[in-house]
This record gives structure tokens, C-alpha cells and sequence, in this order.
């Protein structure tokens, strides 16, 4: 079962959610109300709440919403960290160790762990009985090695990532980076500005160009997770607060509730 935006925006301006967390006491009655006859989609939305309670500890730590933590980075924290409880108790050393990830994201990790409402939104879910943990055989499953055998050149400026996170998010997947291109050369992952020469090499090979866009879904479809229905990429996710922000321009406003855990 899908729980879509509008359905969740419903139930965010009626008052019956504020977080995440709240999902996990919706009843039929409550999303009903006096209107009986949502009473079999209540039920069905509350059995698809009840099923959500399986899905991998990556989109746990994804649907928290932590700022600059997309589907990628979840998944890089959840394997390297493996439960909540050494991610939350990392420091900002132990999160600069993990590949692909950088001071922005490792920052913003460390300051969403120090605020007691975050921590006490991780122990209702926890309560509720999510995934909170990876097993060693889960992450060998889902740490499918996309880009095995493939020899990348990384060219240009980025957006999301620095070159060197895009070179260790190679590595993770089990690519191979290398500096120049020759005919070996699987294909390159440009940025903006990308060098004219290197660009004017990759044509007269026939070098796939690969976008910043592209790479990221490339790794994400790797899961078989969707993308996220508000923003996507990783370091275009906004914090809860923001998305608040810019609700308050309009009479109703959307739930910060991320939907990755019900799709």
C-alpha cells in the first residue's frame, strides 16, 4: 500500500500528525472521524502503516529527514553504522570515515542526534517495532556492486558532492577511478565545466557522459528504493523546519513526514 502526499498532508492539517513517529498511533477511528464511509481506506491505510514496520533500516534513517540525507547517504550511513544506536552516538570523525560523505552532511547528522525531539522521534519508532539495525547478510545484498568493472573519470564541478565523495561513492559500488580517458574508459561522470579537451576525447570515443542526476540514480536504483516524492537527490532534501517555512506561504500546509517508508 501507497501512502501518498495528499493523504498524509490530510492528516498533517487535520491535527492527527506532526512527525513521522505519530503514523504509528493513527487508528481507523481517528482518520475517520464522523465520516464512516472512509472506514475500509482507514483500515487499509493503517494495515499499510502496520507494514512499514519491515522495511529496510536505510529508509528508517532516509525517513527520518535529517538535512542533506538522501537515499544515497542513508544507505551509506545504515551499512557503515549498521544500527541506530553507533549512528547516533558518532562523532564527527567516525562520520568523515564513511565513504561519500563529507563535513556538510556529517555536521548536520551530528546536530539532528543533539536535538532531544529528533531522539525521542527515534525511541516511538523504535517502540513501534522499525528496523533499526542492518544484519551483515542485508548489506552484502543491497551493497550490489553496480559499478563493478567499471573504469570512471570524474570531470567538473558538482552540485550535491565534492569530486573526492563522488570518487569514494565509486569505490563503495565498486568502480574504479580513473584520471584520463582512453578506450577502457566505461564512462565519465561530469559536472559543470567539465574540460573542453577531456569533453572533445570522450566525443571522439564515444564516451558515455554521465550527469550528477543520472550517477545518483544510477546508485539509488541499485535498492530497488524510489525516489523521494518532495525533492529527490540528497543534497536538494530540505529540513523539516524549511519545508515549513515556505508552507506558511499558503493556507495549507504539507506535512515534513517523509513517504519512502510507505511506497
Amino acid at each position: 500500500m501507497t501512502l501518498g502526499a495528499e493523504t498524509v498532508n490530510d492528516y498533517y492539517n487535520r491535527g492527527l500528525i506532526s512527525n513521522i513517529a505519530d503514523l504509528y498511533e493513527l487508528t481507523a477511528d481517528k482518520i475517520t472521524g464522523s465520516n464512516s464511509r472512509r472506514l475500509v481506506s482507514a483500515q487499509k491505510v493503517v494495515k499499510g502503516i502496520a507494514d512499514s514496520k519491515q522495511v529496510p533500516f536505510e529508509r528508517v534513517v532516509f525517513a527520518l529527514g535529517i538535512r542533506f540525507v538522501g537515499e544515497t547517504t542513508a544507505k551509506l550511513l545504515a551499512r557503515h553504522f549498521k544500527n541506530i544506536d553507533a549512528l547516533i552516538n558518532a562523532d564527527l570523525q567516525e562520520l568523515l570515515g564513511v565513504e561519500g560523505v563529507g563535513q556538510v552532511i556529517a555536521e548536520s547528522v551530528i546536530r539532528f542526534f543533539h536535538d532531544e525531539n529528533n531522539l525521542n522521534i527515534v525511541d516511538r519508532l523504535r517502540s513501534f517495532g522499525l528496523q533499526m539495525s542492518i544484519s551483515e547478510v542485508s548489506a552484502e545484498e543491497q551493497s550490489a556492486q553496480v559499478l563493478s568493472g567499471k573504469s570512471i573519470v570524474v570531470s567538473g564541478v558538482f552540485a550535491q558532492h565534492s569530486r573526492d565523495e563522488y570518487k569514494n561513492m565509486i569505490e563503495a559500488h565498486g568502480g574504479k577511478n580513473v584520471g584520463s580517458i582512453s578506450g577502457k574508459t566505461s564512462f565519465i561522470l561530469a559536472g559543470d565545466n567539465m574540460g573542453p579537451s577531456k569533453l572533445a576525447k570522450a566525443k571522439q570515443l564515444n564516451i558515455q557522459i554521465v550527469s550528477e542526476e543520472e550517477f545518483l540514480a544510477m546508485l539509488n536504483n541499485t535498492s530497488n528504493d524510489t525516489q523521494d516524492l518532495n525533492s529527490g537527490d540528497m543534497a536538494s532534501q530540505v529540513t523539516q523546519q524549511e519545508e515549513k517555512a515556505e508552507d506558511q506561504k499558503s493556507d495549507k500546509k504539507s506535512s515534513p513526514v517523509q513517504l519512502n517508508l510507505f511506497e
